[in-house]
Parts: structure tokens; C-alpha cells; sequence
């Protein structure tokens, strides 16, 4: 493994950690401001979540029409060293004075020469028989890959786990990933790099994972294929998506779907009693592209309670009613199946009695909580957590943490929706950009000082 030291300047710099819109956008204020940043990124492209989301709420915007240009904008930032399929094992010193240790995963393709055109995932033996994390488990894809086509930066990575090659040491009678490309670019002999940072202060914008349905197993996910998730639905909508945004399972387009809210959030029972704040506004945006897609199916919503306190979120909820989704106060108990269809047992809070409600497809609204990997985040820089992680202070610093010299950003505070997170982001980045500068003047006032000296002792 090689050591590569970076920064050796003594110009300030900063580090983010998550490629995410919040990463992105600390990322882009700390460079527009004139500093250095290293955007540290695990998958193989930035873009995090609402890279898999079709629309986005209240205003029905392209998700990925939104995304993307931003996405370049990082790329091509000269005050940006992006480094993705990366992530950070170690961090030691304190602020003005964090040394930082990423280790760069290797890809077996080589970046410089990969041109993006796809010629060897075409050609492994392995296309299409892989399981797509981007597409939430919707679509299938090869070992060799590119998370979706909008990828930044748009170079392919060998997956190590699912190449014969990497895993059987054999790939048939000859690599024919490695005869198609035509720039030479694949590189099986490629091994893991430890590169060393010295930054001034850190951005940890680590995002959320969804919550894991299967934890909830009376709902049937995992047991019933027409049972998925929120995430899994925007894939499916999704006109990128594994199914062109064709809504089908099993070859037939839903007549009855319904929707249950609060799947993994304000449930005590399965460890998270906080409100994940986004589902009621994402399912009601879902229920909207039921209707638009398929414009004869009857949509139901079963809630617990609204919470549309967003801009324009109260406006687009009476929207969704009056384009004929039910709304149903309803506490779900179970999901069975009953012939060809699914039935949704639950109880009617406003009427008190038991319902059982008809549905060809089901979708769980599935709460937010921290990424798996971002505990190992929170214990390397000394970060306390509950459930996500804990603020300096709730109403005064949001973005600061009692760590000096690190600030959060994101959905790794808390739960938030696009507007919010990105907002977060920019206090982040703001905070960032005054603590660099304060650093940038110490350096500067020291070097005049320095020279004065070195006049005076010459006279």
C-alpha cells in the first residue's frame, strides 16, 4: 500500500466526508470561497440519494435535472480533489491540524484511461445477472459497472465480490472484459492506496440509509414481491429505472394501491421513535405518480398523522386529494393474502373498528436513520449520537459539533428533506469558511511578522 502525502502547502483546506447533495454543496461554498477541499466519496460516484429519486416535492422537479449540473460543478472545480470509491479509516491531531488517513479502494480499471463507454460491461460474462444496489434490488447489472448513467466522475469499476475473476481467480478460457476495452483501461493488478490528508477542519456529511422493512415483518416485505418500499417504488416510477417508469410487477399494472406511512419512524418497538419528517411529502408525491401513470387505479394513503409543514407542502397535499387519493387514518396490523391479492388488515382510528383493505400493490413509507457506516465515522473523530449525531447545540449551533473543528451537514444530523439539507450544508460550509479564514490570516500576520524579523536582524 503507498503513502501519499497531500497538501503539502501550508494553504488551509478542509475536508468532507459524503459525496451526498450536502457534501456536494459544503463542498462547492468551501471552494467558491477560495479554499481547498477534499470531497471524500465510498461509492464509486457522488450524487448519494437523490441520485435514485425520480421527482422531487412540492414543485414535481427532475430530480436528476437538478442533480446533475451540480455534480459536474464539483468535478470541475479547480479547489475541489474529488476521491470516491474511498473512505476515511483514520483521523488523528485537532483542529488547524487534522491528519487524515483515506484509504482508495481499488477499482481494476484504470480511471485515466477509461473513456465511460461501457464495452467491457457489455461483454462480461456476469451482465445483467447482478444485483443493482442503485436500483434498490429493482434492476440487475454487471460486475463491471457505473452506478447510473449520469455518474460523476463516468468511469467503470470492477465489483470484487461479484467478478469470477476477483472471486475464482478464473473467468472462462479469457477475460473478455479486458479484450473489449478498447483503452486498455482494465487493470486487475490495481491494489488499495493509503493517502495521507492535513486538513484545517472536517464536514462530516455521512446522509441516511433507509429504514430495513424486514424489521417489520408483519407488513409482508420480503415475503410478498408486490410489497416494496418507498425507495424501491421511485426506481420503478423512475423513467431511468430498470422498468422505464412502467409500473408493473409480475407483468400487470396495479389497479389498488395503498400506502402506509410511518414504516421504521415513530415506532418504539423497532428502535427509532423519531419522526423521519419526508414521508408524508414523498408518499404524497408517489400517490401523485400513481395517478399520472396509471390514471384508473385508486391510490389510498393510511396514516398515522400529517405533518406538511414545509413550504408548499400544505398546497401540494390538498392538491393530491382532490386528484381522488384517500387519505385514511388507519393503524396497520398485517398483511396477508387472500387469493391474488393482497389485503391490508388494519384499524380505522376515526371509526375505531377493523378494516381490511384490498391492494395489487403495497408501498412502505420507510423512515430515515444514520448510515451503518457512519458510526465508524462518529467514533474516529470523538462525534456523540443519539440515533443520529448530536449538535453543539440544538438552537444556537446546529451545524457545530463538540468536537472543534468539526461540523455536520445533512441528513447525519437528522432527518431532512432536500431544501433543508442543502440549507444545512451552507451553515455548514459558512462556519468552515470563517474558520479557514481566521487560520488563512493567523498564516499570513505570521509570515509578515516573520519577515520584520528577518529585516530587523539584517540591519
Amino acid at each position: 500500500m503507498a503513502n501519499v502525502p497531500q497538501n503539502g502547502t501550508d494553504a488551509p483546506a478542509a475536508l468532507v466526508i459524503g459525496g451526498g447533495i450536502a457534501g456536494m454543496q459544503s463542498a462547492l461554498d468551501i471552494a467558491q470561497a477560495g479554499f481547498k477541499v477534499y470531497l471524500v466519496e465510498r461509492e464509486p460516484s457522488i450524487g448519494g440519494r437523490m441520485a435514485q429519486l425520480d421527482k422531487t416535492f412540492p414543485t414535481l422537479d427532475c430530480s436528476s435535472c437538478i442533480l446533475t449540473p451540480k455534480m459536474v460543478e464539483v468535478a470541475r472545480h479547480p479547489n475541489i480533489e474529488l476521491m470516491t470509491y474511498s473512505e476515511v479509516v483514520e483521523v488523528a491531531g485537532e483542529m488547524n491540524d487534522f491528519q487524515v488517513t483515506v484509504r482508495k479502494k481499488p477499482r481494476y480499471i484504470d480511471i485515466d484511461l477509461c473513456t465511460g463507454c461501457g464495452l467491457c460491461a457489455e461483454a462480461c460474462r456476469m451482465h445483467g445477472r447482478v444485483i443493482s444496489e442503485f436500483d434498490a434490488g429493482m434492476g440487475k447489472r454487471s460486475p463491471t459497472y457505473v452506478p447510473f448513467p449520469q455518474a460523476v466522475p463516468l468511469k467503470y469499476t470492477i465489483d470484487p465480490e461479484t467478478c469470477l475473476f476477483l472471486t475464482r481467480g478464473r473467468c472462462g478460457k479469457e477475460l473478455l472484459c479486458k479484450k473489449a476495452c478498447p483503452a486498455d483501461a482494465i487493470d486487475f493488478d490495481q491494489q488499495e492506496e493509503r493517502v495521507e490528508l492535513a486538513v484545517d477542519t472536517i464536514v462530516v456529511a455521512t446522509g441516511f440509509d433507509p429504514f430495513d422493512a424486514r424489521e417489520k415483518p408483519e407488513l409482508g416485505y420480503g415475503t410478498y414481491e408486490n410489497v416494496i418500499t418507498a425507495l424501491e417504488f421511485e426506481r420503478l416510477v423512475s423513467a431511468s429505472g430498470p422498468t422505464k417508469g412502467d409500473i408493473r410487477l409480475g407483468g400487470q399494472a396495479p389497479k389498488k394501491v395503498v400506502f402506509i406511512q410511518c414504516v421504521g419512524s415513530r415506532d418504539k418497538q423497532v428502535g427509532n421513535p423519531y419522526c423521519s419528517r419526508v414521508c408524508c411529502m414523498y408518499t404524497a408525491k408517489q400517490a401523485h405518480l400513481v395517478h399520472e401513470h396509471l390514471p384508473d387505479a385508486d391510490v389510498t394513503i393510511l396514516y398515522m398523522d400529517i405533518r406538511a409543514f414545509g413550504k408548499g407542502f400544505e398546497e401540494f397535499y390538498d392538491r393530491v386529494r382532490q386528484e381522488g387519493v384517500l387519505y385514511r387514518r388507519a393503524n396497520p396490523s398485517e398483511i396477508i393474502r387472500r387469493g391474488d391479492q393482497l389485503i391490508v388488515l388494519a384499524e380505522d382510528t376515526l371509526l375505531g373498528e377493523p378494516v381490511e383493505i384490498p391492494a395489487d400493490l403495497v408501498v412502505l413509507a420507510v423512515g430515515l436513520k444514520p448510515r451503518t457506516d457512519a458510526l465508524d465515522v462518529g467514533d474516529m473523530l470523538g462525534l456523540e449520537s443519539d440515533h443520529f449525531f448530536i449538535e453543539a447545540d440544538p438552537k444556537m449551533d446546529p451545524v457545530g459539533t463538540r468536537v472543534p473543528g468539526v461540523y455536520l451537514a445533512g441528513c447525519c444530523q437528522g432527518p431532512k428533506d432536500i431544501p433543508d439539507a442543502v440549507a444545512h450544508a451552507k451553515a455548514a460550509s459558512s462556519a468552515v469558511i470563517i474558520q479557514l479564514a481566521k487560520r488563512r490570516a493567523a498564516r499570513v500576520e505570521a509570515g509578515a511578522a516573520a519577515c520584520e524579523n528577518i529585516q530587523d536582524s539584517g540591519s
